[in-house]
């Protein structure tokens, strides 16, 4: 898992801060005190020497890394128990009300003339509210495994282990990237650093590990092994808003601590400064779920050559002073506490639409993740609690669909290319589901986007997938910037949706809306055949052919190349540039009724004419009767329909029945053996 950055922090500006003279004086203040068993022998560092880079070993310059300046230290702020001290708040929402104690004279102290901004404690808390779901956050840590795949990961592993400090439970993210050099782990817990350049990457801001990792916890301690240039070096950082808090610091400070291999020894060697390393590892131990440096290196152990680990501590609860994370209810996934919602629907179609993925990703991780991305390699595996997620393609979901090509557009350039596949659940019209799945270079940002609202059912049922790589995801990745591309590309697709909706609705039971029609040649890409070939009563017009394939991870194309032979009535899926173009199963059930239509409406503009004809008279009656036999026939179809989850409904009662009553008589066995047993003795 790859942070590496390459942001500039001149003109005296300094994003984040990590302080050996404040770590310093953090861990002198605990041995005045008595609080910290492993400080007895540690010493201030008021000198110069204290202010360099923290690898001075690597020659890099603080100015490129977590500058060093002293923090005012509350004396209570520390602990002589062997448990790390939670959060001052643990429901997240709540968690910014933080005061640090420093009015205006202990600013005037720190002040000392240069030209540079301090990141206020408080600022992790507020970046992080970019994250309105945990889930959201989550995937930002999966973004960062999956643009690894390119430095070789195989993998990357979501799970529930226990804090051995507390016994609660912590979330762990692993994979086996290339994972992080020192000046690359300090760029992770800095912001705006980012160096994937890559037009695939997903990752962009340098963000959003801070904003994923402190909306799901209040610490994080990353664990990261790199190997490059026959130089092999391990990193452990602490990125900890409970450390923060309740020491009352009025900076951002990160302790780290790095090793490199060395082959004369073979051994992991420290590469900072011993007092500058001894400060730093004081303060890992004392809020780090973890008590010994022994028990910090023993993480490195199942990380492999190289890769990185993610341990999210001090989870945040709900307002039901609940875990968010809910790792109980399922063992091999992870639930959002609460989330759960029922469907109001009739009720033999309630489990269909619970159990849809459209309704279940809001809660469930297993199958969020499994939407998350639309292409995965084949060697990549996503792991969540020990189970491999199996990849879904929600293109699979859809029946009867086609394949729309649209190119937006500003101030008359071409700004992409982008294929919708668009069709029907092949739940519908049971489910009440609808909208576009929205990706961007491979990840999902907008699941299920409800371009329309319906009041009468017009659109209900549509799902369609697209990959719109011109507009851009906001920080978060769960929407796009309001961008006027953005607005264009809405409007289309609710285009799109009506027009489906409208000449196929018939497939699914629904009355037809409005008449097929042919469009100019340019805008229908099907096959060679004439119009005349496909419509026997419309006027003959070439239509021209463009083999066009769906894009990667979407359902292959309909093939047009010898498409002449084939049965349009199996409806396969046809690429359009504009979806004007109707099957002709549509268009055959339309034909059917072209011809009473132009007679009842002969009838209704000539009265004479019904009035003189008795065969017309006679058409008239029997179309009477057909109609109310038609209303007979709906009436009982949906009476059986409700009969029918009645029934289910009884029979589920019933064998509820059953079971218990085979329950008490299993029950009734046991008392029996008990009671023969005793009579034998």
């Amino acid at each position: 898992m790859s942070y590496k950055s390459n942001t500039d922090f001149s003109h005296g500006v300094v994003a984040i801060k990590s302080e050996p003279g404040a770590l310093g004086t953090y861990v002198n203040q605990q041995n005045c005190h008595g609080s910290h068993n492993s400080g007895g022998q540690l010493q201030s560092q008021d000198s110069g020497e204290n202010r360099c880079s923290t690898v001075q070993s690597t020659g890099q310059s603080s100015t490129s890394v977590v500058e060093q300046v002293q923090s005012p230290i509350d004396d209570t702020g520390g602990t002589s128990s062997g448990i790390c001290p939670p959060p001052i708040c643990r429901q997240f929402w709540k968690a910014g009300k933080y005061n640090d104690g420093s009015g205006l004279e202990a600013r005037a102290r720190h002040s000392d003339g240069k030209n540079y901004l301090h990141v206020h404690p408080m600022f992790l808390h507020s970046n992080a509210t970019s994250h309105k779901w945990a889930f959201g956050a989550i995937a930002e840590l999966l973004d960062n495994s999956v643009d690894e795949i390119q430095n070789g990961a195989t993998f990357v592993i979501v799970d529930k282990i226990t804090n051995p400090r507390d016994g609660m439970a912590a979330l762990l993210v692993q994979d086996d990237g290339g994972g992080m050099d020192p000046q690359a782990m300090r760029h992770c817990m800095g912001f705006g650093f980012s160096d994937k350049k890559s037009k695939s990457a997903i990752g962009r801001y340098g963000n959003g590990f801070k904003t994923s990792t402190m909306r799901l916890g209040a610490d994080v301690i990353v664990f990261s092994r790199h190997l490059t240039n026959k130089t092999w070096t391990q990193s452990i950082g602490l990125l900890s808003y409970t450390y923060l808090t309740r020491t009352g610091h009025d900076r951002i400070v990160v302790p780290m601590l790095d090793y490199e291999f060395n082959k004369a020894t073979g051994r992991f060697e420290m590469l900072q400064s011993r007092d500058h390393f001894v400060q730093n590892l004081a303060i890992l131990l004392e809020w780090s779920p973890l008590s010994t440096e022994a028990e910090l290196l023993k993480q490195f152990d199942n990380i492999g050559p190289h890769g990185t680990k993610i341990i999210i501590y001090n989870l945040w609860f709900n307002n039901d002073a609940k875990l968010e994370l809910d790792f109980d209810s399922d063992v091999e996934d992870i639930l959002i506490e609460g989330s759960m919602k029922k469907v109001q629907t009739i009720p033999g179609w309630r489990d269909v639409n619970e159990q849809h993925i459209a309704n279940r990703f809001s809660y469930s991780l297993r199958v969020y993740l499994s939407i998350l991305y639309l292409r995965i390699p084949e060697n990549f595996k996503l792991v969540l609690r020990g189970k491999v997620i199996e990849h879904h393609n929600i293109a699979d979901d859809l029946m009867y669909p086609q394949y729309i090509l649209y190119k937006p557009q500003t101030g008359g350039c071409v700004e992409g290319e982008v294929v919708t596949t668009i069709g029907f659940l092949k739940e519908a019209p049971k489910v009440n589901i609808h909208g576009f799945c929205v990706y961007h270079k491979n990840r999902l940002i907008m699941p299920y986007w409800q371009v329309v609202n319906y009041s009468d059912s017009r659109g209900r049922g549509v799902v369609g997938v697209l990959e719109a790589n011109f507009v851009e995801p906001t920080h978060n990745k769960q929407d796009f910037e309001k961008t006027s591309l953005l607005q264009k590309l809405e409007n289309r697709l609710k285009e799109m949706t009506w027009e489906y909706w409208d000449y196929h609705c018939v497939l699914i039971g629904y009355q037809e809306r409005k008449k097929p029609r042919i469009r100019k040649s340019q805008d229908i890409l099907v096959d060679s055949r004439t119009c005349s070939d496909i419509y026997p009563h419309k006027p003959s017009v070439v239509i021209d052919r463009q083999a066009i394939t769906a894009p990667p991870g979407f359902q292959k194309a309909f093939i047009c190349g010898n498409s002449a032979s084939l049965s349009r009535a199996t409806v396969e899926p046809v690429l359009l540039e504009k979806r004007k173009q109707v099957p002709d199963l549509v268009e055959s059930a339309g034909s059917k009724r072209h011809s009473k239509s132009t007679t009842c409406t002969d009838l209704q503009q000539n009265p004479a004419k019904q009035s003189k004809d008795p065969k017309i008279v006679g058409l008239m009656e029997e179309n009477k009767k057909l109609r109310a036999k038609c209303l007979e026939h709906k009436q009982q179809s949906k009476n059986l329909e409700l009969k029918a989850s009645w029934l289910r409904s009884e029979i589920g009662k019933t064998k509820q029945q059953y079971e218990r009553l085979i329950a008490e008589f299993q029950a009734l066995n046991v008392v029996k053996e008990e009671h023969n047993t005793n009579v034998r003795t």
